[in-house]
């Protein structure tokens, strides 16, 4: 198939450091070029890819001081897709609401991947202007605030089978990966270690939104004796980072959509503790891959049933649930019944 995939500009594809939808669109991207299909990729001019590469802007908004305006790199990329729409079988946008105005204008078959909340009023109206977008979850609970929406499928994330793998290192801490957010709640994770007697290692990055947040409620709360901040890491860095950790810790306070680190602790063969919200009960397998915790208290005790779980286990279960290959395979099946030719209705003769 002749499929373009619509990133957004923020991060590179694959990101740099930190970066959950990009990384996801990289993974989907490579797979399918890996399957034998024609991809052009939309994206940021730092990005790398074996799929060709359209670029609207030379390197990744987040990563561009000079960047005044993110809103007219976006425009420009949109203006590229729809010059050469003509010439795919289908097209996949990543770009939540914002290029439907373009997308339900043109004659190629498009869906698109939500990959946030959706419980924020201003966007539920925006999408209800578009009542036939197809559009594709990353878990069946992110469905919740928009039931009536053209759902075409549910799709879970998933990884490269040998990207992450476990490493033969001894666990000697809990661990906590992605950003300092307050839904992300690492002063739980601190609390949470500090409870369970165990040392806590945050690797994590801080967004300018979330500067005030980590100063005022992050910031005292760590210690390097038992609670330290290491800062974004790469997915170079999350085997080893992650083998090293007896537990991931994820005790969010929001509906997550997914929670991709989740799937990247199971591919190093670590179990995880998160709470009961959003996407968790989708991904996490209680008892088996972690467990699904509803309070601190639940997640102490649960941080001492750690040695009951069988990490070589966790790994085969990111194996037969979480791979890119099952991932592409699921998009496949959606793009072909988007892209597959509509009967013509046959004229009745008269007379």
């Amino acid at each position: 198939m002749r499929i373009a995939q619509i990133s957004p500009l923020f991060e590179a594809v694959p990101p740099k450091l930190y970066g959950g939808t990009e990384r996801v669109v990289s993974f989907l991207t490579e797979e399918l070029v890996a399957m034998g299909h024609d991809v052009t990729l939309f994206a940021s001019g730092d990005s790398r890819t074996a799929a060709e590469l359209v670029s609207a802007w030379p390197r990744a908004l987040r990563l561009d001081p000079a960047l005044r305006d993110a809103i007219a790199p976006h425009a420009i990329q949109w203006e590229m897709v729809a010059a050469r729409a003509a010439g795919f079988d289908v097209m996949h946008f990543h770009t939540d609401y914002h290029a439907m105005p373009l997308a339900a204008r043109q004659r190629t078959p498009y869906l698109t991947t939500l990959h946030g909340r959706l419980d924020i009023a201003e966007q539920q109206r925006a999408f209800a202007c578009f009542p036939d977008a197809a559009l594709v979850s990353i878990s069946d609970a992110q469905r919740a605030p928009m039931p009536d929406a053209r759902w075409i499928g549910t799709v879970l994330h998933g990884l490269p089978e040998r990207l992450l793998t476990p490493r033969k290192v001894q666990p000697g801490y809990l661990a906590f990966l992605g950003r300092v957010a307050p839904e992300k709640r690492p002063d739980r994770a601190i609390a949470i270690a500090r409870a369970a007697g165990m040392k806590l290692r945050l690797a994590a990055k801080v967004d300018r939104a979330d500067q005030a947040y980590f100063d005022a409620t992050i910031r005292p709360l760590l210690d390097p004796r038992d609670a330290a901040l290491i800062g974004e890491i790469n997915d170079a860095a999350k085997p080893r980072f992650l083998s090293g950790a007896h537990a991931l810790l994820m005790p969010i306070d929001w509906p997550e959509p997914f929670g991709l680190v989740m799937i990247e602790s199971m591919a190093c063969g670590t179990p995880v503790i998160a709470f009961d919200c959003g996407s968790v009960p989708e991904v996490i397998e209680d008892g088996v891959t972690g467990f699904i915790v509803r309070s601190e208290a639940e997640a102490v005790a649960a941080v001492r049933r750690l040695p009951l779980l069988d990490r070589r286990r966790i790994r085969r279960r990111f194996e037969e649930r979480f791979t890119a290959r099952r991932m592409a395979e699921e998009y496949l099946a959606l793009y072909r019944s988007l892209a597959q030719p509509q009967l013509r209705p046959r004229l009745r003769v008269v007379g």
